[in-house]
């Protein structure tokens, strides 16, 4: 079967709409600064893979790489983060961010997001997509940043237990939110405009 765009989202509104709504989701949930919602975990991976489901211009993708480090850079200049994360190593995550952008792309163009029938390829695309960003990212930071003298592989598929499930779940759940609110709206629309061709 031919892959499919199956995202209404062509108009240049829609766009604008989500490509802001999706920058002040990674804003309000990244570091620690004026605008961050202490409470909940960092939307950055969701934010990139729902980019690449969601928003056609490809420059979305370095436009969201040059906002999450104007934070990240903001955050360390103003003194909320430590530099622990600001290695040499990072640039592993314009990668990692790559690789989820892609994953979203994909997916969005082979099923139709608002049938719950393709949750289980969600399921399956996100798994993937996040395994690949999560050694993309995690072992671009434990073997290339530094902080770890002794880095080896042993040492990295140890912490993956630790660390793998948190990312892997909070993917998940940011996105599932994402696509259960857009296909809502979009029942909703077809039923506004059912209702009012009945009325015509």
């Amino acid at each position: 079967m031919p892959a499919t765009s199956s995202l209404p989202l062509q108009s240049a509104r829609s766009q604008i709409l989500v490509g802001l709504a999706l920058a002040a989701l990674m804003i309000c949930t990244r570091g620690q600064h004026f605008a961050s919602v202490n409470a909940l975990p960092s939307a950055s991976w969701a934010v990139f893979f729902l980019a690449g489901a969601l928003l056609r211009p490809m420059w979305a993708l370095p436009a969201l790489f040059v906002l999450s480090s104007l934070i990240d850079f903001g955050s360390l200049a103003a003194g909320t983060i430590s530099d622990w994360c600001l290695s040499p190593a990072y640039w592993a995550l314009a990668f990692a961010y790559a690789a989820l952008w892609l994953g979203g792309h994909v997916y969005a163009r082979r099923v139709h997001v608002d049938r719950w029938a393709t949750v289980p390829r969600l399921a399956v695309a996100l798994v993937m997509t996040a395994t690949v960003a999560y050694l993309l990212s995690k072992g671009g930071f434990y073997f290339f940043s530094g902080r770890y003298p002794d880095a080896d592989l042993a040492g990295f598929v140890a912490r993956i237990p630790q660390y793998y499930p948190r990312a892997l779940g909070t993917l998940a759940g940011y996105v599932g939110a994402a696509f259960a609110l857009y296909a809502l709206l979009r029942a909703l629309n077809a039923r506004s405009s059912a209702q009012t061709g009945a009325r015509a």
